[in-house]
């Protein structure tokens, strides 16, 4: 059994990222663990407490190092990933030298309102987790645009040509994710 790590880069209630996030466990092997893990409740990243962490990046840091994989789905905001994300990337890689990012494999989408589909976003995620020394799937790429078009008004995908894209990629990663765990 794999346990799988979901990290939901929007803290919006009924987020479209939630929505590809589902659509994407959906295609995960049934004896797969999933954890949805909350990053909205981090407080923002400060080096002063690496000697004295809040209780919330012990939280979040035990909840990272006791997934196998990682999902990680981004919406794009001013051509970037959401604040909330980035600051649970940081928090999990410190102190220095104690990330416990590192090793675990990843895939990730991202998702936009607009036709670009948050394919800045997804790369500057991306780029941040070869830092982190997470192996990425690389194929297919998951940028998936016009989010507003393809799901109901809770978030969730609603066109079965996307639920399926999204499940077989899920399938697709779940191979390639055994190679590294």
């Amino acid at each position: 059994m794999t346990k799988y790590g979901v990290i939901v880069g929007s803290i919006r209630k009924n987020s479209y990222s939630k929505g590809v996030a589902d659509a994407l466990v959906a295609g995960l092997p049934e004896d797969s663990e999933v954890t949805y893990i909350d990053i909205a409740s981090l407080p923002l990243y400060n080096q002063d407490y690496d000697a004295d962490s809040p209780a919330e990046y012990t939280r979040f840091r035990n909840e990272v190092a006791a997934q196998d994989a990682f999902i990680f789905v981004t919406p794009e905001h001013n051509r970037s990933i959401s604040a909330a994300l980035k600051n649970a990337l940081d928090v999990a890689s410190r102190p220095w030298g104690q990330s416990v990012w590192a090793g675990k494999p990843a895939l990730v989408a991202s998702q936009s309102i607009s036709g670009i589909s948050g394919v800045l976003a997804h790369h500057i995620l991306r780029q941040s987790l070869v830092f982190l020394d997470m192996p990425t799937m690389q194929q297919p790429e998951l940028y998936i645009g016009n989010t507003d078009k393809l799901s109901d008004e809770e978030g969730h995908i609603t066109n079965e040509g996307t639920k399926n894209f999204l499940a077989d990629s899920a399938k697709k990663f779940s191979e390639f994710a055994k190679k590294f765990i």
